[in-house]
């Protein structure tokens, strides 16, 4: 059995660009586990293998790697900055016991790091910081850690400062034991010398080493009344309050340094090993039953106890299906077998491995806290799936994903074609639980939905270029919706008589607008046995099913509540289906009386761009019907936050590039529905009946 406080499952995550990938790199360079490093920009990195991602420089898909740094095991995910690609990084962060958020010294905090790090709030993983790219022109250390604070409303714990900056960039200081670490210019991480701190930076680092052993000493009161009648704590006790604070949450430990020069990481690492927590000191996985809900009891992680594990992920390679898998408690032996619990079915376990990226080394056993990989799972295992011990079936706590925004029609252009996606299509929907696809009845297209642009263009992608199928690609769509607003007190009888038995169920309801985001809302409030109550199950399932098809457009329908308050049966023609076809009835009855209305999804968007194109970027948000949010001067420019409707930004990075002599950036992701314009409304409703009209002929 291997000793689990020796664990660390931890995760990179940041924004575009800030250097995740390459921070991986020089982890399992300097761990050993590779010889030469490989440069993003090269596309030759370890863990950006897939063909896209090589190409166009960034992560698209998550990869575990592991590795050893002084005896300790690191499970490390390197994890997908662009904001299409984000369900990577919340399935990533709910397995792991620890990440590291990587910020670019300049860059700051950007938009797609409060969105990571908002998800690990509420994964509640305990992270440390690492300020990257300290080498570039325009960074600075401290101001980087003030955003953490004013952004991200963090508590940044500063364990280092940087000895210059920019092109002077050479080592740090290590604020505990007062030691600088300089490297010479040969770029090697264990090219470095420790020497005593510059002369002009001993009163800074004095300052800052009591702001540390302040904030860290409040995590013990006897330590911290020593230390208020003047006794130095000692190390022991510096290093396990930081531990504790880091492990609650209550503050970040952090670090600088340049990636690509290999400066700073060997500190990153120590940090990782010193202070974030392993499998066993984390709060183990709650249980929940079969309809989501919490049942108050937990996975606890634990060798001795009997198997629990979660699938994060499912990827298919050149060696077959891979169920990447999280093992929380119990040990894992080949032959074994286990439970889905999602699905019912028991598996037994042929291969297991432990993943390096795209490389992968043979398993004959794994224990809690492993992070592993099984091969050709049988079972239609998906992401979320618990897997068990059959003797003790549970639950753990599923993972929730957000709904797809933009679609596009594709069409296969032979019929060899087709075969080939419709095989490539189900492989990618297991990998993917953010991409849907779904034909369309009246045409018979194939539509792929997905989180933005680069989702269904990387989708496309791996499509003709992975599976080898030629595609014709139609026009992006929008997903609009339907509701109502106002409220309609109604009765609708439905009765059918035609020899034997007939059909019989009336019922008065009231339809009324819900709360935004509470979807389909069904009370009852009959007294008396005017409706008997084992009716109520299929109203309710009548007035569901007509939810995803409105009156307008026929456009799924949002955020309705309906309320059946009383209605007649027939002692011999009342059935189930009667009252299922009642409430069918009444909904394209009372629907258009309720006052119906177009809504559409408004994104938020976070544009970067420099100071002199700042009138002409807000000015083009607000032609695109945007509303202009925030603004944010920074030293390299300015942040624009906007929230602007999902149908004006197609093609948007182009305009922006033109714009901003192609320096300007952005990311969006969805935010909430919002009614439609009047003008825009009708425009949609007409195309999408031409559409059909079209498509019917």
């Amino acid at each position: 059995m291997s000793d689990l406080s020796l664990y660390r499952n931890i995760g990179i995550f940041a924004h575009v660009d800030a250097g995740k990938t390459t921070t991986t790199e020089r982890i399992l360079k300097l761990t050993g586990q590779i010889h030469k490093t490989g440069e993003v920009h090269d596309g030759e990195s370890t863990t950006d293998f897939m063909e896209q991602e090589a190409e166009r420089g960034i992560t698209i898909q998550s990869a575990a790697v592991s590795c050893f740094w002084k005896d300790h095991r690191l499970n490390v995910i390197d994890t997908p900055g662009h904001v299409d690609f984000t369900v990577e990084v919340y399935r990533s962060l709910k397995v792991l016991d620890g990440g590291v958020g990587v910020f670019c010294g300049s860059g700051g905090v950007e938009p797609q790091s409060e969105t990571n790090w908002r998800y690990a709030n509420e994964s509640e993983v305990a992270r440390i910081i690492f300020v990257n790219k300290l080498d570039r022109v325009g960074a600075d250390f401290l101001r980087v850690v003030k955003q953490t604070e004013d952004v991200l409303a963090a508590n940044p714990l500063v364990m280092v400062l940087p000895i210059g900056i920019e092109d002077d960039f050479v080592g740090i200081v290590d604020l505990l034991t007062r030691k600088a670490f300089v490297w010479d210019d040969s770029g090697l991480p264990e090219n470095y010398e420790v020497v005593e701190i510059p002369a002009d930076m001993v009163d800074l680092v004095e300052e800052w080493r009591e702001k540390l052993i302040e904030t860290a000493v409040e995590q013990d009161d006897d330590v911290m009344e020593a230390y208020m009648e003047g006794e130095e704590p000692s190390m022991a006790d510096i290093k396990r309050c930081i531990r504790k604070g880091t492990r609650t949450m209550d503050f970040f430990p952090t670090y600088c340094g340049s990636a690509f020069k290999n400066k700073g990481v060997q500190q990153v690492l120590d940090a990782v090993i010193d202070y974030l927590p392993s499998p066993d000191e984390v709060d183990p996985q709650p249980l929940t039953d079969e309809e989501g809900e919490p049942t108050g009891k937990f996975a606890t992680v634990s060798a001795e106890e009997s198997f629990k594990a979660l699938a994060f992920k499912i990827s298919d390679d050149r060696f077959g299906a891979l169920t990447f898998v999280r093992i929380y408690s119990g040990t894992l032996k080949k032959g074994d077998t286990i439970l889905n619990a999602a699905t019912g079915k028991t598996e037994r376990i042929g291969r297991m491995c432990e993943m390096q990226a795209d490389e992968r080394k043979e398993l004959s056993s794994a224990q809690a806290g492993d992070i592993i990989a099984i091969v050709g799972m049988k079972s239609n295992v998906q992401t979320g799936h618990t897997l068990c011990d059959p003797k003790d079936p549970i639950i753990l706590e599923a993972m929730v994903f957000p709904e797809p925004v933009i679609s596009i029609s594709v069409t296969p252009k032979d019929k060899g074609s087709t075969e080939k996606m419709g095989i490539a299509i189900g492989k990618m929907v297991a990998e993917d639980p953010t991409f849907k696809v779904e034909t369309d009845q009246d045409s018979g297209e194939t539509i792929l939905s997905g989180m933005g642009e680069l989702h269904l263009d990387i989708k496309v992608d791996i499509l003709k270029r992975t599976y080898g199928v030629e595609l014709e690609v139609g026009q992006p769509q929008v997903a609009y919706r339907e509701t109502i607003t106002a409220e309609v007190d109604d009765s609708y009888t439905h009765k059918k008589q035609s020899g034997g038995s007939g059909q019989f169920g009336k019922i008065d309801y009231k339809i009324k607008p819900g709360e935004p985001g509470t979807g389909f809302v069904f009370t009852s409030s009959v007294v008396g046995g005017n409706v008997p109550k084992e009716f109520f199950p299929a109203i309710e399932k009548g007035f569901k099913s007509m939810m995803d098809t409105g009156t307008l457009a026929g456009f799924p329908v949002l955020d309705v509540e309906i309320e059946v308050y009383d209605g007649g049966f027939h002692a011999v023609d009342s059935s189930a289906i009667a009252f299922e076809i009642a409430a069918k009835g009444a909904f394209r009855q009372s629907i258009p009386k309720a006052a119906p209305q177009l809504i559409e999804p408004i994104m938020s968007v976070d544009v970067f761009t420099p100071d002199d194109h700042v009138g002409d970027v807000i000015g083009d948000l607000n032609r695109r019907r945007g509303m202009i949010k925030d603004q944010e001067a920074g030293v390299t420019g300015v942040r624009i936050k906007a929230d602007v409707p999902l149908s004006e930004m197609f093609g948007y990075i182009g305009s922006l590039r033109t714009m901003t002599s192609g320096r300007g950036q952005f990311s969006m992701e969805f935010a909430h529905y919002l009614p439609c314009p009047n003008s825009v409304a009708e425009g949609v409703i007409a195309e999408e009946k031409e559409r059909k009209a079209a498509k019917n002929k």
